[in-house]
């Protein structure tokens, strides 16, 4: 693949965590940048401290499952020039509810936010991309995908979809570069609303958060973006439509 340098990328879940260290990162690198997240505020934050690392940014808050939202990111990110892709780093967590305690609402919160955002980004972006004749399309999945886990079914769930959604992407659109990346164990709120979760199935959630952080298994959001952005600039091309788990680069 060639570099990312001066070309434009949208990219979710900016406004904290993993997303917003991944917004750095790649600011560095000197990829431009429209970014997406619910909290504006937060995500006005990051878009800022992009711009003094001397790329374009812009943002964009709202909720990525809306059409209108996918469509201003993408259209925003045609705009600025070179637009190559997205990455979509945005996730909802909902730990400690047994999956018959969560609500239509909060189900759907986490489905959306994996899955329904994804298609999104998919529907306003792969048409640009194919006509350009190539492109990147980066997924989070996540272990939780081939799992069962107590306390966070709706998001193994939602994982699970994410991830085949991201290879029907690289099935049906060869020439976008579509990734499945998994981005290790990260010290992030989800991890902390894990150890702290309340509902019929928190005490067995925790029994495999918790262990997590007192054996010092976490890496940082820093860490974890780092190592997608050297993936990324090595050649992501021969591992089209594949899981790639950073604990096994």
């Amino acid at each position: 693949m060639t570099s990312l340098r001066n070309k434009t990328l949208v990219l979710t879940g900016a406004s904290r965590g993993i997303g917003k260290a991944l917004a750095l990162e790649l600011a560095k690198e000197g990829v431009n940048l429209v970014l997406g997240a619910r909290s504006e505020k937060m995500l006005t934050t990051t878009r800022n401290a992009c711009r003094k690392l001397g790329v374009k940014a812009e943002c964009i808050s709202g909720d990525v499952s809306s059409s209108n939202v996918a469509q201003e990111l993408v259209h925003v990110a045609n705009e600025l020039g070179d637009f190559y892709g997205f990455i979509h780093a945005a996730g909802v967590l909902a730990p400690g509810p047994s999956i018959w305690e969560l609500n239509k609402t909060q189900f759907h919160e986490v489905m959306d936010a994996s899955v329904s955002a994804a298609h999104q980004l998919i529907r306003h972006a792969a048409p640009l991309l194919l006509w350009r004749g190539e492109g990147l399309a980066v997924f989070f999945g996540s272990g939780a995908a081939e799992r069962a886990q107590p306390g966070i079914g709706a998001y193994c769930a939602a994982k699970a979809a994410e991830e085949h959604l991201a290879r029907q992407l690289a099935a049906e659109a060869p020439p976008i570069t579509t990734i499945i990346w998994r981005p290790g164990i990260v010290e992030t709120k989800m991890q902390k609303d894990a150890r702290k979760a309340k509902g019929g199935s928190a005490a067995k959630l925790k029994e495999v958060f918790v262990p997590w952080k007192k054996e010092g298994l976490l890496i940082t959001p820093e860490d974890s973006a780092k190592g997608l952005v050297k993936f990324l600039k090595n050649d992501p091309r021969k591992h089209n439509g594949q899981i790639v788990d950073i604990r096994e680069l």
